[in-house]
């Protein structure tokens, strides 16, 4: 199988909270759309400090990454971010890494939005089991 791409919508979801307190008209929210790797050996979602830049998401800590080189990197973690991809959407932190690197989408973001990798059309979509909620599954 070769690499899969999604559109995924990134909001500063510190800016929403903003919004719903009535301090920050909706126009202000900081949002992009951002072509991201769907990368299910990734545990986290990665932007990089172009995109971070952009956002301004709020750093919350310092945490270490291995990249895929080998090579372990200190980065920031920040959040809240949004995603959004077609009728699904979640909350999570983000792993900044450096300069311009390719940003990706990983397992805990798929998961939490009730996506799959279709193998055969090579793309991300919404469960098929589920396609107009997330199913959520309690033990």
């Amino acid at each position: 199988m070769g690499l899969v791409y999604a559109d995924i919508e990134l909001i500063n979801g510190g800016d929403l909270e903003m919004v719903r307190r009535g301090y920050m008209d909706k126009d202000e929210v900081k949002r992009m759309w951002v072509n991201m790797l769907v990368d299910t050996g990734s545990i986290m979602l990665a932007i990089n400090e172009n995109i971070q830049e952009q956002l301004q998401f709020t750093v919350i800590e310092k945490r270490k990454a291995q990249l895929a080189n080998g090579h372990i990197v200190e980065c920031d973690v920040v959040g809240p971010v949004e995603l959004r991809f077609k009728n699904r959407e979640t909350t999570c932190r983000a792993i900044v890494l450096p300069g311009d690197a390719e940003p990706l989408l990983g397992a805990i973001p798929l998961e939490d939005m009730d996506v799959l990798i279709h193998p055969l059309r090579q793309e991300l979509i919404v469960h098929p089991d589920h396609p107009y909620f997330a199913q959520m599954k309690l033990k």
